[in-house]
């Protein structure tokens, strides 16, 4: 070990880490075990993961440590442990979705994500937990159990990717992977003060993606730092040719232009954005990094978005509809659960009624019905439209400023079981993030702050479409001024490793 060099490989981000093991200062399998220790720990209190991959993990970083050791290449995250939520195909391990329809579902292949993430040489710890098929903005919706905010164990981590999310914030790992179709990346980042990134539809491949809604359904990472999503985003992006609806365009490289700060960049503010709904603390974190950004170098300006009230009701037709054709699939017959009737019907209608929870059951529903005859033009054709004009507004927003500033939740992460009852206000923690996925731009979520409460804020930016080098650039620079410090803390929050509460 080099003297004055931190010693905790579960203290650090990636870029730290992977300094560390470049320097040789610590192995691999090391890195590897430390997580897996923190894990074992202390998941109990998070339920962060499904499944821990610690064989599987422990032999891929002797591996790397191997090849280190003989002067061969290895990937450019060699060594770095990730969270990735189960909904990606991993083959041979099991792949739940959060859902008892594919309880024992060991897909046969890896997800083109996944295949990067391992020619990237990061290492798998585990399959994070996630609300049923993506379905939920706050973990509380998977068969197995709910997540806990590791900022305080008694409130949600977000969702539907708040598996992957607690996991970043609680030291489980440096870096995750997410799906976002309304939010699920985004918003968990903002409850658990880590950053989260929906890339620009089409730039990350959906192959081997369990589908919810295809036309709104992205990949993308969760760190706990800028620098490390960027890292893990450009390990990730790219044309598939095995994904009709993938990009085929270069990824920006965003090393190149990360530190460029902002001077002389244009930051929209959404000013409908921190009218009334909007917590008192979550508005003025808003307000404060526009004010940073001027300080900073940057031209704010006001802009508007005024189709995006109605971005809530366009999703919660337009994703149930899709969701309910993609879901038919869970007959019993073809995938995951069956559970036998005297007739094909019958089992039919007793698989899905054992194998759906409530949250997909109401969206099959409500899909079903948006598509049914008679009804499709009024609700779902409609729908679409409003999604045609959100993309105006933003077309016309990227005419005054090159990113779109605006909260990333309207409130901090809630008590557990506080919305459960009522859906309608557990979608409301979707409203700022459903505009830009209905139109398909780059966004990222990153920790501006805390509340009152001790609670870690959120704020968004949003890009042009594939501009991601420009998002990146504008939260780098807003993060550097910033300087959060993503270990959580206070009465309720869960341990920081040892080298962390040294450190503080």
């Amino acid at each position: 070990m080099t003297a004055g060099r931190p010693t905790d490989p579960v203290a650090v981000d990636a870029t730290s880490l992977l300094g560390m093991l470049d320097a040789g200062d610590v192995s691999a399998e090391q890195v590897v075990a430390a997580h897996l220790s923190r894990i074992a720990e202390h998941d109990g209190e998070v339920h962060a993961f499904l499944s821990v991959l610690d064989e599987q993990a422990l032999d891929h970083a002797r591996d790397i440590d191997r090849r280190r050791l003989a002067g061969e290449p290895v990937g450019p995250l060699a060594g770095v442990p990730v969270a990735l939520k189960d909904v990606l195909c991993t083959r041979g391990v099991t792949t739940t979705c959060g859902s008892r329809m594919l309880a024992d579902h060991r897909p046969p292949y890896d997800a083109t994500v996944v295949t990067r993430l391992r020619d990237a040489d990061a290492v798998l710890v585990g399959k994070a937990n996630m609300d049923e098929f993506a379905m939920g903005s706050s973990t509380e919706n998977s068969a197995f159990g709910v997540t806990r905010n590791p900022w305080d164990l008694g409130r949600v981590p977000g969702g539907s990717s708040g598996g992957s999310a607690a996991a970043v914030a609680a030291h489980f790992a440096p870096l995750g992977i997410g799906t976002d179709t309304g939010g699920s990346i985004r918003q968990p980042a903002a409850l658990c003060g880590v950053v989260g990134v929906k890339p620009t539809y089409g730039r990350v491949s959906r192959y081997g993606l369990i589908a919810f809604a295809s036309s709104l359904d992205q990949v993308g990472p969760f760190a706990r730092s800028v620098t490390d999503a960027a890292r893990l985003y450009t390990a990730i992006a790219g044309h598939d040719p095995r994904d009709s609806t993938s990009i085929p365009e270069d990824v920006p490289r965003l090393a190149a232009t990360l530190e460029d700060g902002v001077e002389a960049l244009r930051v929209g503010v959404v000013s409908e954005a921190l009218d009334e709904g909007v917590e008192r603390g979550v508005a003025a974190r808003v307000r404060e990094a526009a004010q940073l950004l001027g300080k900073l170098g940057a031209d704010v300006v006001d802009v508007s978005l005024p189709h995006a009230r109605y971005g809530i009701a366009a999703y919660y037709l337009i994703a149930p509809s899709e969701a309910s054709s993609n879901l038919a699939r869970y007959d019993g017959v073809r995938y995951g659960l069956r559970v036998d009737g005297d007739t094909t019907e019958a089992m039919m209608a007793a698989t899905r009624s054992a194998g759906f929870g409530p949250e997909v059951v109401r969206r099959i529903m409500i899909g079903t019905y948006a598509l049914s005859a008679g009804y499709y033009d009024a609700y779902y054709v409609s729908a679409q439209r409003v999604r045609t004009l959100i993309i105006r507004d933003y077309e016309a927003a990227f005419e005054r400023c090159d990113v779109v500033l605006s909260p990333t939740s309207p409130s901090t992460a809630f008590e557990i079981g506080a919305k459960t009852d009522d859906p309608l206000a557990m979608y409301l923690n979707d409203v700022f993030t459903v505009p830009a996925s209905l139109a398909g731009m780059p966004a990222l979520s990153m920790p501006a702050g805390l509340d009152d409460s001790g609670l870690p804020v959120g704020v968004q930016l949003v890009a042009p479409l594939l501009d991601e080098a420009v998002l990146f650039r504008a939260a780098r620079a807003l993060e550097a001024e910033l300087a959060f410090d993503p270990v959580p803390r206070g009465a309720n929050a869960l341990h920081a490793p040892a080298a962390v509460r040294t450190k503080t």
